[in-house]
């Protein structure tokens, strides 16, 4: 017998899948070099102290807003390994280069999902998805 269907699945809003997701997060933020302000803003604008308690990567229930905006930049994450997978390190560089294509125009992606919402993430997220077709 296994487990009942409810259980078949992983709980994305358990403790554990909250740490999983921190310790990616913190991860790709350290590839991308973003300053902690940057973090809080693309974490949805938390705050210092909700801030350092995710730096100990804790067993915590993230709320549905985080879950989504790290989930978004998994799929940047993605995208760009993708598109760069012989050049690993301009994976990493692309969210800081100017790009003249919409919905950037002439701005850096980082600098377009740092406008804080949450759909900007997803903008992003959807032009690579485009790109990479």
């Amino acid at each position: 017998m296994g487990l009942p269907a409810r259980h078949a699945e992983a709980d994305i809003t358990s403790g554990d899948a909250g740490r999983v997701a921190l310790t990616f997060f913190f991860n790709l933020m350290e590839h991308w070099g973003c300053s902690k302000e940057q973090q809080c803003t693309l974490l949805g604008s938390i705050g210092n102290t909700t801030y350092f308690k995710y730096k100990k990567l804790p067993n915590v229930r993230l709320p549905h807003d985080t879950l989504e905006r790290i989930s978004y930049l998994m799929g940047v994450h993605k995208a760009l390994r993708i598109l760069f997978s012989n050049q690993p390190e301009r994976a990493y560089e692309w969210v800081h280069k100017a790009n003249a294509a919409p919905p950037f125009n002439g701005r850096s992606a980082m600098a377009y999902m740092l406008a804080g919402r949450v759909v900007d993430l997803a903008d992003v997220r959807r032009y690579l998805d485009g790109v990479r077709g």
